[in-house]
């Protein structure tokens, strides 16, 4: 394990090494957005219909299927070996690379103290390999280890952090609560199956799905089991919440509206495929399914509009006020759909295919994209501007 500090601009050369396998689907993935109590979709001040071109571009061949995590001003990428760099969301500017082995196994999160990361080695017993979990804090400023701690098998999906814990969930069947600065344990929940989603929290409640299906809701302080409700898919993204209901989507192709307090169902609506992405845009539900479709439902479940994408859609969507960002699998740019009807009112070009399902995020005034060989930073244009390499 080692950590290196490169000086504030220095430029990074394009990685040339083979592009690390993806370990898991961060399907779960606004990782650093913050969640509200009411669970509304994260949302950016910038005007996604406007004009947007990149100003700058992070070059790798290390991406990975994982949502970048940010702060205010610093985008934190996580790359294959068990890579993390630090870049100024304005320009594009290194401040540091931390290289921790092993690879990333789950999306990152930060906050104004560092970066949590967790990732996964392999080591030998009686001839079998097993994969064990590593959890830690790097700092803001220098990228170095602040704690770790040491994991049976490794997180998946993404980490969330919400009222000074760290919350996570992995292969093993347990969810976690971490205390952020310490890292000591809060407490555990074991489950019969494994994890690869996002817990959200909400009014002292985490929210979080398994690959049998179940939908759990747990006691934020003491880890207890309030309710679970049953599908027939993996419920692999973070639930969204109103009005004492909470929304998900299942591998089963159907969203789910349930009681938050009882677990019971409210209602269900079928789509073409298993769906992963469901976000609240005010009084409205926006469901992104594998079948290439984006959906409106109303929070009764009525469908207000359906628009075909071309491409599938794992990620979650960036949304502000005049429309939401979806980054279709096998196309070559990001698609802006106004949110009152659904038509097409931008699109920002990548200029490859896109093959990742990382997250699209937003961080100050840029709109940034993960693709297989970078991060691009959308901005609104300047006269005679062209993009930056990193």
């Amino acid at each position: 394990m080692s950590s290196t500090r490169e000086r504030v601009g220095v430029l990074s050369s394009k990685l040339v090494v083979c592009r690390g396998i993806a370990l898991s689907l961060a399907i779960a993935t606004m990782a650093g957005f913050a969640q509200t109590d009411e669970g509304a979709g994260a949302s950016t001040r910038i005007a996604l219909s406007q004009p947007l071109t990149v100003r700058w571009r992070y070059e790798s061949n290390l991406t990975l299927n994982l949502t970048p995590a940010f702060d205010e001003q610093r985008i934190y990428l996580p790359l294959a070996g068990g890579i993390i760099v630090s870049l100024d969301a304005s320009d594009g500017q290194l401040y540091w690379r931390s290289e921790m082995g092993g690879e990333l196994s789950a999306s990152p999160v930060a906050d104004d103290h560092g970066v949590y990361v967790a990732s996964e080695t392999e080591k030998s017993e009686a001839g079998i390999r097993r994969a064990t979990g590593t959890l830690r804090a790097l700092g803001r400023e220098g990228g170095v280890t602040q704690w770790m701690r040491i994991l049976a098998k490794p997180l998946r999906g993404s980490l969330t952090l919400n009222n000074g814990r760290l919350f996570a969930a992995g292969t093993d069947g347990k969810v976690y609560a971490f205390d952020r600065r310490t890292g000591e344990g809060r407490w555990s929940f074991d489950y019969a199956a494994s994890f690869n989603s996002r817990p959200v929290v909400s009014k002292s409640r985490v929210y979080v799905g398994s690959e049998d299906g179940t939908l759990l809701a747990l006691d934020e302080n003491k880890g207890s089991l309030l309710w679970r409700y049953r599908t027939k898919g993996p419920v692999r993204g973070p639930v969204a919440i109103a009005n004492e209901t909470v929304y998900f989507g299942s591998g089963d192709g159907y969203v789910y509206a349930v009681n938050s307090l009882t677990g019971q169902l409210n209602w269900r609506k079928r789509t073409g495929a298993g769906v992963e992405a469901v976000t609240r845009v005010e009084d409205s539900l926006l469901v992104a399914s594998l079948d290439n479709f984006v959906y409106l439902f109303s929070l009764n479940g009525a469908r207000l509009w359906k628009r075909q994408l071309p491409g599938r859609i794992s990620s979650q969507p960036l949304t502000a006020a005049d429309g939401a960002l979806f980054t279709p699998l096998s196309s070559s740019a990001g698609v802006v759909l106004g949110l009152h009807d659904g038509r097409q009112v931008n699109s920002l070009p990548t200029g490859e295919e896109i093959t990742t399902s990382a997250s699209p995020i937003a961080v100050g005034d840029a709109v940034l994209l993960t693709t297989e060989h970078g991060l691009l930073a959308f901005f609104k244009p300047k006269e005679n501007e062209s993009p930056k390499r990193r």
